[in-house]
């Protein structure tokens, strides 16, 4: 009796296998839809250039390695290859030394400046789809933030960069770096985009005195952001109780704004978070307001999961400070321009930091990460997913745009060189350097997929 296996026990471990197993399942089609969208917007940038200037074009390839399967269309192979995750496009005597580089149709016959932009025109493919993506969903539902110029501090975290500068709760923001007058949007922009780099900014106090400070985000490792520990100052709201919670228990309703808690004020969201931290699980003290008149309660916060962070809380939803509007297309067009302009800036920021060494490259995610985020974002809803879209598009953009060689930044480089000097370069060094570039790229992919590893054992 004692050596009878315990079938319960084993059953239920393979389920827990099963479910795991069609986790990953889920996980590989929504990478491959997300990835295969944007091969085949990118690679279609280039096939359509080159077939602009006549270049015959041999072959039209989702993934690398041996063929699996596909059509020939004129004379074009269009195929599916063993690995998935990527593409490309053969052009007829595309390398020098290649048996057709001396056919007038083939890629090195062409014009320098042909060849740029049949180069440039897959990145550019990219960001056109991440603009049409946001296009359409700004059309549909564009966040309106209340654009609050010089706005206030209504929460500084305990030992974060901002206390540890002398910022304070009720500081009017002035200027930092060199936007005066900004919203808090630009503020965080400089936020996130200077982790480990000194920003100045210039407040003023509730006695209108002005003083200039000097505060250095730390690197939140996770993100790969930069965190200065504060939050604007905004009303907090309810907007739903949920049933059977403290909240309803201790009678607050959606509506009431929270005036105070344990004696703080209560002038965002954070400091709220914070207060219930700091009771540990006590009793806090809530003042609010209801329809202009002032009401107050006890209520027992118990500590539960939010969102995969453990948190005391009483059971309330709070009013979010975005609106969702429709735009008309040409303002979505507007809003999804900016937009793109704003995010392809804070990539460059993001790699300026890494090349400063003031931001961890442990930040960038890889294919495994970005198939888990992939499926959480199918899950949403469309409008996830797209704007994911989107944003992996523009990053693809802007990676193939480095100068590295192997890379289309890297082709166009050698091209700008090229039509400087006024003749090609040796082949020797085109070899040479491709080779450089190979290894240097196979570098990068085991370095994210290392990456990836550790984070997913991790958690």
């Amino acid at each position: 009796m004692g050596n009878r296996p315990n079938f319960r026990k084993i059953t239920g471990g393979g389920r827990e296998s099963v479910g795991t197993f069609m986790a990953f399942l889920e996980n590989v089609w929504w990478l491959l839809v997300l990835i295969g969208v944007m091969i085949l917007v990118h690679e279609l940038g280039h096939f359509w250039a080159a077939k602009h200037f006549d270049v015959k074009v041999e072959a039209f390839s989702f993934g690398f390695g041996p063929r699996l399967f596909g059509f020939r269309k004129g004379e074009t192979d269009f195929r599916f290859s063993l690995i998935l995750f990527g593409g490309y496009v053969k052009m007829a005597g595309e390398q020098v030394g290649d048996e057709n580089v001396n056919d007038p149709r083939s890629f090195l016959s062409k014009p320098r400046w042909q060849r740029l932009i049949i180069a440039f025109a897959g990145p550019a493919m990219n960001v056109v789809l991440a603009v049409v993506l946001v296009t359409g969903l700004f059309s549909n539902r564009f966040p309106k933030i209340t654009m609050t110029h010089s706005p206030v501090v209504g929460f500084v975290t305990p030992d974060g960069a901002a206390k540890k500068a002398g910022i304070r709760e009720g500081d009017r923001i002035l200027k930092v770096e060199e936007i005066v007058n900004p919203t808090w949007e630009d503020i965080s922009l400089k936020e996130v985009s200077s982790a480990r780099r000194t920003v100045t900014v210039e407040v003023e106090r509730d006695d209108k005195s002005k003083s200039t400070i000097a505060i250095t985000p730390v690197l939140d490792e996770k993100n790969g952001i930069g965190i200065i520990g504060w939050a604007e100052q905004a009303p907090v709201r309810i907007a739903r109780v949920s049933a059977g919670a403290e909240a309803e228990r201790v009678g607050l309703q959606a509506g009431d704004l929270f005036v105070s808690a344990n004696g703080q004020r209560i002038s965002s969201t954070p400091k709220l978070h914070q207060v219930m931290k700091e009771s540990n699980g006590g009793p806090v003290e809530i003042v609010y307001l209801r329809e202009g008149k002032e009401g107050r309660v006890t209520a027992t916060p118990a500590l539960k999961d939010v969102g995969g962070q453990t948190r005391y809380v009483i059971g309330v939803e709070l009013e979010s400070q975005v609106t969702y509007v429709s735009l008309p297309l040409p303002q979505a067009f507007v809003e999804s321009v900016r937009a793109n302009v704003r995010n392809a800036g804070l990539i460059f920021q993001f790699l300026k930091g890494i090349v400063e060494r003031r931001m961890s490259p442990k930040s960038l995610e890889g294919p495994i990460r970005i198939a888990q985020i992939s499926t959480e974002a199918a899950k949403e809803g469309p409008s996830s997913f797209l704007g994911l879209m989107a944003m992996v598009s523009l990053n693809l953009a802007i990676f193939n745009l480095l100068p590295i060689p192997i890379l289309d930044g890297g082709v166009i480089l050698m091209l700008l060189i090229e039509m400087f000097i006024r003749r090609d370069l040796s082949l020797q060094l085109k070899e040479n350097v491709f080779k450089v570039g190979f290894v240097f790229l196979m570098m990068v992919v085991v370095f994210v997929l290392y990456n990836d590893i550790t984070k997913l054992m991790a958690s």
